[in-house]
């Protein structure tokens, strides 16, 4: 298969997210980058703002959210819009990568933790880059595991979310990954 057969599901923040979006433009991919009025967006390649309506589609209890994920969130209306439009990306994307850090609890660190909390809730493979461990985990059912080989973009339709606090690593787990998946 081309690169031109696979969708990047993404948002247009900065950080993993345009480190993502500019290797699919490289890769001649197709980009969706969702985006709510009032965000700061990074990329406008494939950019999709998301409507009040469309918006809450995506919406969850920052109750059972913090029960989930064992923290405590305020109730803000750009958190809530970042939470939603995570909905969409992870919504869209039939594999999930994600780069930062996972907590002992099993949960991502982050706003970033709701989109993996989502995949596993959906059952969908979910490859996270963890940037302090330098590699790559996939979920397995009740826990992280080290991939027995670093993953691959197998799906057209595939989720590239993560840290704003991108580091070198990370970087070059992303650019690796789509080397490995299409080069």
């Amino acid at each position: 298969m081309s690169g031109q057969e696979f969708t990047l599901y993404s948002g247009s923040a900065a950080g993993t997210e345009s480190c993502f979006g500019e290797l699919a433009e490289q890769y001649n991919l197709g980009e969706v980058n969702f985006t709510f009025e009032g965000h700061s967006d990074c990329r406008t390649r494939g950019l999709k703002v998301l409507t009040p309506y469309e918006l809450m589609k995506g919406d969850v209890s920052l109750t059972y959210l913090g029960k989930l994920m064992n923290r405590t969130y305020k109730d803000t209306p750009l958190f809530r819009n970042v939470l939603r439009s995570i909905w969409h990306q992870i919504n869209n994307g039939q594999q999930v990568f994600v780069v930062g850090w996972i907590n002992e609890d099993q949960t991502v660190k982050g706003g970033t933790g709701w989109g993996a909390e989502f995949a596993k809730l959906c059952n969908k493979p979910l490859y996270v880059f963890d940037q302090e461990k330098g590699q790559w985990l996939e979920w397995a059912e009740t826990a992280f595991v080290s991939c027995e080989t670093p993953p691959r973009i197998t799906q057209k339709d595939f989720t590239g979310t993560g840290t704003r606090q991108l580091d070198d690593a990370g970087r070059q787990a992303i650019e690796a990954l789509f080397k490995r998946s299409f080069a």
